[in-house]
């Protein structure tokens, strides 16, 4: 019996050893849980800090593209800007342009001629295309004529010389008095008339081979005596005619027809 209780007693011992040592063993596992928890929780954070970080970095790159994004839009708005200035000073060209071709226009005057009579390109010799000539009898003095030259044309026109007249087919032209030659070439403005005055037939009825014209044809000189000076004009005559005989003469061209009011 004794030695069953010690048997027994013996073996209840070992067990209670073998509760307490799992029970030690449990709280030391269960203290090295917890201790691995901590660690994992710290490796997690260590691995979720590291993702923080990547995602920072990511930040930092999305950052950087918006920060070149940026950069871009600026550089593009700074060339957007250059653009604007250029177009600017295109526009501004334009206008240079378009003044000089105004300037240019003004320079079309060169067709009809600038306001300086003495500039060579804006002289031309009056001749039968750009004036219009008319011949009147006057009474004032007697048996006189007067012709009249207007210019018509865009340009000052010379009248150079005298007018060359003949009447119906006559085969020879009347002289000009010298004593009415002027100190300058008479020029006409456009619109500004010249004249000359034509002596028909002596008063005291000394000339010869009078006859009666009834068309007469008006000749301009050129630069020299008896040249050309271009298309001739032919004014109208009295539907009676004008009578002339060898006294027939006139004067130079003037530029007033008081010149030649007393001739």
């Amino acid at each position: 019996m004794r030695s069953r209780r010690t048997h027994l007693l013996a073996v209840t011992g070992a067990a209670l050893a073998a509760l307490a040592l799992t029970a030690c063993n449990d709280g030391t596992g269960t203290k090295d849980d917890g201790a691995s928890r901590p660690s994992s929780t710290a490796s997690s954070a260590t691995a979720t800090g590291g993702k923080g970080t990547g995602t920072s970095a990511s930040g930092d790159t999305a950052g950087a593209g918006s920060s070149s994004g940026s950069s871009g839009s600026a550089k593009g708005s700074s060339a957007s800007t250059g653009s604007g200035s250029s177009g600017s000073g295109s526009s501004g060209s334009s206008s240079s342009g378009s003044s000089s071709s105004g300037r240019s226009s003004s320079g079309g005057s060169s067709s009809g001629g600038s306001s300086d009579a003495s500039d060579p390109k804006n002289r031309v010799l009056c001749n039968g295309s750009n004036t219009r000539v008319t011949a009147q009898p006057v009474s004032r003095p007697l048996n006189h004529m007067l012709i009249t030259v207007r210019n018509t044309g865009s340009k000052y026109c010379d009248l150079t010389y005298f007018p060359v007249l003949r009447f119906d087919e006559m085969q020879w032209a009347p002289q000009a008095d010298e004593k009415t030659h002027p100190q300058a070439v008479t020029t006409l403005a456009p619109g500004e008339s010249g004249y000359a005055a034509v002596l028909l037939s002596s008063a005291d009825g000394s000339g010869e081979g009078g006859m009666t014209g009834h068309r007469l044809t008006v000749g301009f000189q050129g630069t020299t005596p008896n040249s050309s000076g271009g298309a001739s004009a032919i004014p109208s005559l009295p539907a009676k005619g004008v009578y002339y005989d060898s006294s027939l003469k006139v004067t130079y061209w003037q530029q007033n027809q008081s010149d030649i009011a007393g001739w």
